[in-house]
């Protein structure tokens, strides 16, 4: 019988992810648009265009819709699937805060930039005494 070891990295990036805003509307409109596309995407699943693991080529005509009416244009169709991960989104302040144990998260880091935030990223693993990251909220 032969014994395979394997290294996975997914599922533990243990990442964070904090925008920096000028005020908390801007915070909290990221936010709004990160849950509106999360909304959209799982609609897709939910009605089998969009499938977890198998990232689509194209934008379906409601998606396009909703990016042009959020001003999204920077993220691919395949990136798309990102807002199917799971992915703590938290508004406190002037801060949004996301942690993953993901380390796709382009997707994310683009509607931040595109809001104007200023992005910290790093793992809660190799900065265990950061303030977010598992188990510390």
């Amino acid at each position: 019988m032969k014994i395979w070891y394997q290294y996975g990295s997914e599922h533990s990036a243990n990442l964070v992810m904090i925008g920096h805003f000028e005020n908390a509307a801007e915070a909290m409109k990221a936010k709004e648009i990160i849950d509106a596309l999360t909304n959209q995407v799982r609609e897709e699943e939910s009605s089998g265009t969009r499938t977890l693991g198998h990232p689509s080529e194209r934008y379906d005509n409601a998606m396009l819709a909703l990016l042009g009416k959020l001003n999204v244009a920077s993220i691919s169709p395949h990136e798309l699937e990102q807002f199917l991960y799971e992915v703590s989104v938290n508004v406190e302040g002037s801060k949004i805060i996301l942690t993953t144990e993901e380390i796709e998260i382009s997707a994310f880091l683009k509607v931040l930039f595109d809001q104007g935030a200023r992005i910290e990223v790093y793992s809660a693993h190799n900065h265990p005494d950061s303030e977010y990251g598992r188990g510390r909220r």
